[in-house]
This record gives C-alpha cells, structure tokens and sequence, in this order.
C-alpha cells in the first residue's frame, strides 16, 4: 500500500513552501491541496481544529500542525537527506535559527515594517536590521546555516530569498544590500536557485496586490484610532 502524503496549504503563505521544500529534499511524493483561508474547506477544519490554518501535513490519515513541528516530523520519518547535523550543539544551533525566524525576524519585518508607519515603522526597521545582522554573522564564511547543504533553518529562513524584495517594495524602503549584507544575499540567491526550491514561489504580482492591500488595510486602521 502506497504511503499518503498530502499538503495543505494556501497560495501566499511562505510557512507551507518550508514543508514542500523538505519532502522534495528527502524525495517524498506528495500531493498539495490548496486552501482558501476566507472560505476553509470541512477537511482543513478536520485535520486543524485548533489552529485552522496552513500549512498541515497528512501522512496516512494522520495529521501533523505548525510548520517546524511537520519539518521536525519529516526529519524523524524519512532518514534521508538529514535537515539536521548529527552533533547536539549544531542540532540546537539549527533549531534556535528557525525559531528565530518566526519569532524575530519575519514578525519585526511583517508586522512592524510593513503594516506600521512614522515612528513605529522607523522602530520596526531598527529591529530588524539587528535580527538581519545576527543572520549575517551566522553565515559569514559558509554557503548555507548548516554548511554545504540546505538544512532545517535554511528551510525555515528561506521565505526571505522571495519574500524580502516583495515586502520591501511595498513599504518603499531598502533592508538588505549587497555592501551590508554581502553573506545574506549570497544565501539568498543560492537558495532561490536551489532545484527544491525553484518554481515554487508565488505569482510575483498578485503577492505584491496582497502587500498592498494589507499595508493600506493596516494603516487605514492606524489613522481611525
């Protein structure tokens, strides 16, 4: 009996592309079932009562939440093509990276650069400047955060590759260049141009529609406060 692996996901988030990534890593034939998450299907709603999002990961009727736990679940499920180093100490240094990731830098850029203005944005670019400059240091002198090869926190980080330009164009302003982040960007391109990861962004322009209209929505708000 063939092994069920199924993807849900919606066709902006970056969160589900990490799970996409790492089952054409490890080689795992999957099938994408694509979520409209202002109008969530009965079988989302089954699989993800808690959180009624994306991405999820079914894997013969089981159903596994939040995108660094699935990605931790594919590494314990399928052996090959490790996403972690066998060393504890770089096993943690991969997972403080990924957490750092959602916890630090896509929350300071999304929410405090992009939907915010004046002052609060000026704050917002502050903070992720630092959170943009502890990923520089980190990869000063290598190809990916794990060395040579993609592993958990590249995985994890690897939305900046597409996303950055994006959210930068959008809110009219420049984070990351080659003379500041000569590291960050040689990341960047390299892992856009991985074979796992290329053809799996987005439409360029309709993501940039839902910035702006995200961005505008945020700031209307603002200003009738």
């Amino acid at each position: 009996m063939a092994e069920e692996v199924k993807v849900f996901r919606s066709w902006s988030s970056p969160f589900p592309l990490r799970v996409i990534w790492a089952l054409r890593l490890k080689g795992v034939k999957f099938d994408v079932i694509c979520e409209d998450l202002f109008n969530k299907s009965p079988l989302l709603l089954q699989y993800n009562p808690v959180g009624k999002k994306v991405p999820v990961l079914v894997h013969n009727g089981k159903a596994i939440c939040e995108s660094l736990v699935i990605l931790e679940y594919i590494e314990e499920t399928w052996k090959q093509t490790p996403l972690l180093p066998e060393d504890p100490y770089q096993k943690a240094n991969a997972r403080f990276w990924a957490k750092f990731s959602d916890d630090k830098v896509f929350q300071s850029i999304k929410w405090d650069v992009l939907l915010k203005e004046g002052k609060e944005q000026e704050e917002g670019i502050l903070a992720s400047l630092q959170n943009l400059r502890y990923l520089e240091e980190e990869l000063r002198g290598k190809k990916f955060f794990g060395g040579e090869a993609i592993g958990l926190a590249d995985l994890a980080l690897g939305w900046l590759a597409y996303y950055l330009n994006i959210l930068e164009e959008v809110a009219g302003l420049k984070l990351v260049d080659q003379e500041s982040f000569p590291s960050l960007v040689a990341w960047m391109q390299e892992f856009a141009n991985a074979p796992v990861v290329h053809g799996s962004w987005p439409d360029r322009d309709k993501l940039t529609e839902k910035f702006v209209a995200m961005r505008e929505a945020s700031l209307g708000k603002e200003t009738h406060k």
